[in-house]
């Protein structure tokens, strides 16, 4: 037999056997046997009918409800006061139910709701508070919700109301120049953002068939990245070490190398202190890096859910303006304290813990975010999001699991060494455990025809540095090499925020493999590399320019560099 559903009318006055006899009639045919119950409400201006979790809300607050709700549906495209105008004409009241949940228990954050029965994963549901939280957990009993703000304000027993959105930030040119905070809202004090639209935080990663190869060099200015392991436009090049070894500087002079390239730059902090990150952007300020780039911030102090959707956010940005057929370079600083934020989160919703206790989707966490970097191809505009994420070792173990995840996901990885920075090697980049996969392809062929055998003869200065370190007697070849192979590491030194220009470091890198700098004092190098760049800027600034802007080295500009350096070398060791 089956059993009758049961519906609830509250209203101030009980309805008439007719308007009882409609009620009935709907509710069949809508949910089948119903019983009706009426309960007085002195209070509401019209009627609320509830069904289980179905709520056709006819009283005066209601119906303005769905008013306000077609006003959000509005785009902000063009000029919305006309289309705001027409909307509030036109608009009807619909009998449309508003599912309505509420609020069984609230911990750190995370939040069990009852009675949501067709809530979407990913959904933002608004709680009676004005506090909203986006769907992370759907059971047969019961939905769980991560909030976005603070959950003092958000109780036992409250309602909980579905907007059949997914969680999306507001994007635009506008942006630019901007400190914004996970949802788009700006947090540096110049007012509100206008934006060009709306875009969700999780999207698709292009498919195959709308990429093609990386192909273009993404300059970083240091020395030993655009030699040796070159980043490509679209390429996902991952930049790892222990703490306090120089990771977040090679992302910020990166994003200081792109001032007048047309590059829009995106970086992302995720856990990081507000003070560093005010001085973050007041650096990028000082070197007018600030025109060009967006800063998206989930601090320390933030809730788990505002660092967990902080890349996201970050990517959303990066697409809006790659789809605009511009280049984009998103920095995500660092992932370590996302996966960790996205580990808390997932406990607290009573996920099954896994290795290191990460739930078992930890590597799609990253892997769904890496994959939208790309290079679109022409028919989609040519426009490419270069990916820099930074991730943290502990005790340079590379063989941990969040940092194999990741390793494996990107297209290469530049390792930097606490030995090395102490030692005073700046950038501390260690030259066996970096790798580019794509190489060759990122390289001008000014850069790739000058580096050379530059890899080569480090790899072998460092094994032989190895071998001989316990060696009391060495032979003159062996002296020679390892002499050549200090030089070279004093040659890719490279001072914080002093990126170098293409045709810079193809000046340097000529005088360094031909040995010119060879009989100078190690602690010399620095100083006279500063010179020597000076002297072609001043003296030859016409090869300079050939170099950077035809991006070839020919036999007859390496010998005019040659020639020009002997020159000077000469001058300055008689000085």
């Amino acid at each position: 037999m089956q059993q009758n559903n049961r519906a609830f009318l509250y209203a101030k006055e009980r309805p008439s056997d007719e308007e009882e006899l409609k009620f009935l009639q709907f509710l069949e045919k809508k949910y089948g046997p119903t019983t009706l119950t009426f309960i007085r409400n002195n209070e509401l201006s019209g009627f609320r009918l509830v069904v289980g979790s179905d709520v056709y809300d006819w009283t005066n607050e209601g119906r303005l409800k769905q008013l306000n709700q077609a006003i959000l549906n509005i785009t902000n495209k063009g000029n919305i006061i006309p289309i705001l105008k027409e909307t509030i004409e036109k608009w009807q009241p619909q009998v449309i139910p508003s599912q309505i949940g509420h609020v069984i228990s609230v911990i750190d954050g995370v939040v069990k709701i009852k009675g949501l029965a067709e809530v979407l994963y990913s959904e933002i549901v608004v709680f009676a508070s004005g506090v909203k939280g986006m769907i992370q957990n759907i059971s047969k009993e019961s939905v769980s919700c991560i909030l976005f703000a603070d959950s003092i304000e958000v109780t036992a027993g409250m309602e909980v109301y579905r907007t059949g959105k997914t969680a999306g930030i507001p994007a635009g040119n506008n942006f630019l120049g901007r400190v914004v905070d996970s949802l788009g809202n700006p947090i540096d004090g110049k007012g509100d953002i206008e934006a060009n639209t709306y875009l969700p935080i999780e999207n698709i990663a292009p498919s195959i068939i709308e990429r093609k190869p990386v192909s273009r060099p993404l300059e970083t200015g240091i020395l030993t990245i655009d030699s040796m392991f070159p980043i490509g436009r679209g390429q996902r090049e991952l930049i790892i070490g222990d703490r306090q070894t120089g990771k977040t500087s090679i992302a910020i002079d990166t994003i200081l190398n792109q001032k007048g390239k047309d590059v829009i730059c995106i970086y992302v902090a995720i856990g990081q202190k507000a003070s560093s990150v005010a001085q973050l952007v007041e650096n990028l300020r000082k070197y007018g890096a600030l025109s060009y780039t967006i800063v998206v911030c989930a601090f320390a102090s933030d809730e788990s859910s505002l660092q967990y959707i902080a890349p996201y956010a970050g990517t959303a940005l990066g697409e809006y303006f790659m789809h605009e057929g511009k280049d984009v370079l998103i920095i995500y600083d660092d992932l370590s304290k996302h996966a960790i934020a996205y580990r808390t989160i997932s406990l607290l919703l009573g996920r099954s813990p896994g290795r290191e206790a990460y739930p078992g989707d930890v590597f799609y966490l990253h892997s769904r975010l890496l994959e939208r970097s790309a290079q679109l191809s022409d028919k989609l505009g040519g426009g490419s999001m270069t990916a820099l994420p930074i991730v943290e070792t502990q005790a340079s173990d590379v063989s941990a699991y969040i940092p194999t995840n990741i390793i494996s996901i990107t297209d290469g990885q530049i390792f930097l060494e606490s030995d090395l920075f102490f030692s005073g090697q700046r950038p501390a980049i260690n030259i066996g455990l970096s790798v580019s996969r794509v190489g060759g392809d990122a390289q001008t062929k000014a850069v790739k025809k000058a580096t050379g055998t530059l890899r080569l003869d480090l790899s072998q200065y460092r094994e032989m540095e190895v071998f001989t370190q316990f060696a009391s007697d060495l032979d003159a070849a062996t002296k020679e090499q390892l002499n050549y192979g200090a030089y070279l590491m004093q040659v890719l030194r490279q001072g914080l925020h002093e990126p170098l220009k293409q045709y810079e470091e193809v000046i340097i890198l000529i005088v360094a493999l031909n040995r010119l700098f060879i009989g100078f004092d190690l602690n010399q190098i620095g100083v006279i590399k500063r010179k020597i760049l000076q002297a072609f800027k001043q003296k030859n600034s016409l090869l300079c320019q050939k170099i950077e802007n035809e991006k070839v080295l020919t036999t007859e500009i390496k010998e005019e560099i040659l020639n020009f350096a002997k020159k000077f070398i000469s001058i300055y060791s008689g000085e």
